[in-house]
């Protein structure tokens, strides 16, 4: 299910490799290259592809999937730059234009002299020399790159004159980078002579000087992975290409720690973690690939309908389950390969349900939909209280079966051995006991769901789902459980806020 494009790559060996969305150069779903289609074999591994987060939800499924953020946050520039070129790497379809490039510039070129001595701006210049030669070596590979790359080499050699004014000019060097990070998507296939490994090298140097003058510079250390990341890729299976995803999830995790409030940024960063978790020791895999979870999950908590990263956790928890199956063992303590294939499923229906017309998603979904709990989206058990009784004594609270599907949490009742409150699931119910209470909670009426330390409540983790008729108390079996449930409850409100409840409705009636 991977992306078949220029999306950030990033293989779980055997995971669902999901395809990412437009978006920048790091971020989406969970990006892995693309294989032979899966589900044209059913008999071998599932693979999804990651797919990318990009700032541009427009943007053509077939490009890449990571986007370069421009600093629009940063300080003025000392070289009074009124407004920064926004250079995204949205996919392919690049929103770049002379205008943007050229806004920034003053035309009162002949300025006061630099108040930085003859032989700090000589040591400037001759640094900019060799990324001057770069840029102006690319010569795109048709007429809109060549016209694109006309507008690039003005733009570098506009922030190299503003440096060697002034070499502490981070905002152009931050510039100077984005420019030798587009001038690299620039470099035709097969070219050697520049690279774009030597280019985007050199884009990393200018991102480093940048934070080095200014440390909360964040859309440099963002852009400056997904740099790092595009050097990883080329560098498959690697010792360099370990040390450099590394590199890259150090600068998103700083990008994160700057700017908190960023899913693509910990889309990208949970991508990263994942392409890095295919080349270490399994040993510190298992390690890797949670943390890589919990970087999805909370894009996702940041952005509910974040449909990139809701499937490259979708991808994500496919591969682990594939490494469970694969090596044969259980913990007990953690989700078992089934729960962690529903799970998979869980995310990626979802993702689908949000953008029904991408390809990737519905590929991906074709190879997962067995392993939902139809005619439900998800199902297990929670401890609840009598109906009408929130907070009763824990002896009343009983562990019960619950589904939910695209109109409600539903609690299972059973008499007798019989399932009697199953009606919105299609199943016979028991007409001897239709009187029976169940704890129902339409997905219209939510407000909000959370995980509650209410004190009262039995041992466990426990949810609390706030509704317009009053609060309901539930409490799962794990920590890990729980997260299950607000995720699941989380994306089917917001599927029905989108007016994509039918889609939904369509996945698990079929």
């Amino acid at each position: 299910m991977p992306e078949t494009t220029e999306e950030s790559e990033f293989h779980n060996g055997h995971q669902p490799q999901a395809e990412p969305e437009p978006e920048s150069k790091a971020e989406s779903q969970p990006e892995s290259k693309t294989e032979p289609g899966p589900e044209n074999k059913p008999e071998e591994a599932l693979t999804l592809e990651p797919v990318v987060t990009c700032a541009d939800p427009n943007t053509k499924e077939e490009d890449k999937e990571s986007s370069i953020q421009s600093n629009d946050a940063a300080k003025p520039s000392s070289t009074d730059q009124n407004a920064r070129p926004q250079l995204r790497k949205d996919e392919g379809n690049r929103t770049f234009t002379m205008r943007e490039l050229l806004t920034e510039f003053k035309s009162d070129e002949e300025e006061a002299g630099s108040p930085y001595s003859r032989e700090s701006t000589q040591s400037q210049s001759n640094q900019n020399s060799a990324a001057m030669e770069l840029v102006s070596s690319v010569t795109g590979a048709d007429e809109e790159g060549q016209s694109r790359q006309r507008v690039l080499v003005y733009a570098a050699k506009r922030y190299a004159a503003a440096l060697e004014k002034n070499p502490e000019d981070f905002d152009a060097l931050y510039n100077w980078a984005l420019v030798l990070q587009e001038s690299a998507d620039n470099v035709s296939p097969d070219s050697t002579s520049p690279s774009k490994d030597d280019l985007l090298e050199e884009a990393c140097k200018k991102y480093d000087n940048a934070t080095r003058l200014c440390p909360t510079l964040h859309d440099a250390f963002y852009n400056w992975a997904i740099a790092i990341s595009d050097r990883a890729k080329m560098h498959g299976r690697t010792k360099e290409a370990e040390e450099l995803w590394e590199q890259a999830t150090k600068n998103y995790e700083k990008a994160v720690q700057l700017n908190w409030n960023s899913p693509q940024a910990l889309n990208n960063w949970g991508l990263a973690l994942q392409e890095l978790s295919a080349i270490v020791s399994a040993r510190e895999k298992q390690k890797i690939v949670k943390t890589a979870i919990s970087k999805f999950r909370a894009a996702i908590r940041l952005q509910f309908d974040f449909h990139r990263a809701i499937y490259n956790l979708g991808t994500v928890l496919y591969a682990l389950a594939e490494d469970s199956v694969q090596t044969g063992t259980t913990n007990p303590k953690e989700m078992s390969s089934n729960e962690l294939y529903s799970q998979s499923a869980i995310y990626i229906a979802a993702a689908h349900a949000l953008k029904p017309n991408y390809s990737v998603y519905s590929s991906a979904l074709k190879l997962v939909h067995s392993m939902l709990p139809l005619p439900h989206l998800k199902d297990g058990y929670l401890t609840a209280p009598p109906v009408g009784n929130t907070f009763p004594p824990h002896s009343d609270w009983k562990r019960t079966e619950f589904f939910l599907n695209q109109e409600a949490l539903q609690q299972v009742i059973k008499v007798e051995q019989k399932q009697v409150s199953r009606s919105l699931s299609g199943r016979i119910v028991d007409a001897g006991n239709t009187d029976k209470k169940a704890i129902r909670v339409d997905i219209p009426d939510i407000i909000s769901v959370s995980a509650s330390a209410d004190l009262t409540l039995p041992p466990g983790a426990g949810l609390c789902i706030n509704t317009t008729s009053g609060q309901v108390f539930l409490v799962a079996d794990s920590w890990e459980s729980l997260d299950g449930w607000l995720d699941a409850l989380r994306l089917v409100y917001t599927i029905y806020a989108r007016g994509k409840t039918d889609v939904l409705a369509g996945i698990i009636a079929s």
